[in-house]
């Protein structure tokens, strides 16, 4: 494998971790879940990935966002986020806001739509992002810098639009390995040298009784890995105590479950990001790099709808994006010029199959949606869930 050197400042700060976390598997008995070792190399006050001060995202980070690619993205988007506030409040919660780039194209094009919600709230715990996202909203739409708000925590009660655009992803995940005589945890410890390895324990508790569930779905061959987003299904379920009335539109590539847990998917989907390099390496310069796994979308609605809420539609980004007017904005914008050749590409990327249209998926979740919400107007897909 071979990816970028890091300077020796960030070399330091990867080793500050490293012993944060070695420290942290010492204090309990020689391991940790995977979950765990997830939670540390990314949100680590002061050290972890998305806790520190490296830049992520764009040209010189380590990937780059749907928004990023195209101001069209947030301006399709303000059109499901638009219907959604009509339907409940003017009041949007974006949770993971990255840049505030995204925050910053919904403003300005629910404002041209005469939609401007009274207030947008962002929930993002990197100091160093919330940074970023004030100086990109300072920027692009100082007019209406003073409607947003950053909190520290989920709303105990909400109603409007909430969007979280490639969140899930990101959100601690447990590895099993499925076996005849029960499953296995596949947890980090510490080798001969100090390094991190993975080291499996017989499943327990919650993880053990997920395991079982995802098996007596899913036809598992011994040594199969699953990856349990458990985090993901428990902040799901939270929004049933907290949504008075409005939907959750999420954001992020993954799967339904039949898919998730394919026969040829054995290995799982962890994926790690450095420098715009993919790699499944997690403990690779630790803090220094993002680590993901694909979203289980079967799982969201599973923990979802026990808690109140309802499923109002799945399907993949493409789908969604045309069907919200991405297309006509497009085709909006004066052609022959190089604005409209870069909007073409990023709009083809956005859509394209091939691209992050089919990979990447939307699925809404809410509460007291009467009306059919239009990103799923044509090629709805939760039958598929």
């Amino acid at each position: 494998m071979s990816l970028p050197v890091p300077d020796e400042e960030a070399l330091l700060h990867s080793q500050r971790l490293s012993s944060a976390i070695a420290a942290e598997i010492r204090g309990h008995d020689g391991w940790i879940s995977f979950a765990d070792y997830m939670t540390q190399v990314l949100y680590l006050p002061g050290l972890g990935y998305y806790s520190a001060g490296a830049r992520k995202f764009g040209a010189a980070g380590d990937f780059v966002t749907a928004p990023g690619l195209s101001g069209l993205f947030g301006q399709a988007l303000a059109r499901q986020v638009a219907q959604v506030m009509a339907a409940s409040a003017p009041v949007i919660l974006e949770v993971g806001a990255g840049t505030g780039r995204l925050a910053a194209d919904l403003l300005a094009a629910l404002a041209a739509m005469d939609a401007l919600p009274e207030r947008y709230l962002i929930l993002d715990l990197s100091g160093d992002l919330r940074a970023r996202q004030r100086e990109t909203l300072a920027a692009a739409v100082p007019e209406w810098v003073d409607r947003v708000t950053w909190l520290d925590a989920l709303p105990e009660h909400f109603a409007g639009a909430i969007v979280a655009n490639e969140l899930l992803d990101a959100m601690p995940a447990h590895l099993v390995v499925w076996a005849a005589d029960g499953p296995i945890e596949m947890g980090v410890a510490l080798n001969a040298e100090g390094g991190f390895v993975r080291a499996g324990r017989p499943a327990t508790g919650e993880v053990l009784a997920a395991a079982r569930e995802i098996a007596e779905a899913c036809a598992l061959p011994d040594g199969y890995l699953i990856e349990l987003g458990l985090a993901a299904r428990r902040w799901s379920a939270e929004w049933g105590k907290r949504l008075d009335k409005g939907a959750l539109l999420l954001i992020d590539y993954g799967f339904p479950r039949h898919e998730f847990y394919h026969p040829q998917r054995g290995e799982g989907t962890l994926m790690c990001h450095y420098r715009h390099h993919a790699h499944p390496d997690p403990f690779y310069l630790p803090g220094l790099q993002d680590v993901t796994v694909h979203v289980d979308f079967t799982a969201m609605i599973a923990a979802a709808h026990p808690a109140g809420l309802d499923l109002l539609g799945y399907t993949n980004q493409g789908q969604f994006l045309i069907n919200c007017g991405i297309l006509d904005l497009l085709a909006a914008l004066p052609q022959d010029t190089p604005d409209y050749v870069r909007a073409a590409g990023a709009v083809g990327k956005l859509v394209m199959p091939h691209e992050m249209g089919e990979l990447f998926k939307v699925i809404a979740i809410g509460r007291g949606m009467d009306e059919p919400l239009c990103g799923f107007s044509s090629g709805d897909r939760s039958h598929r869930l």
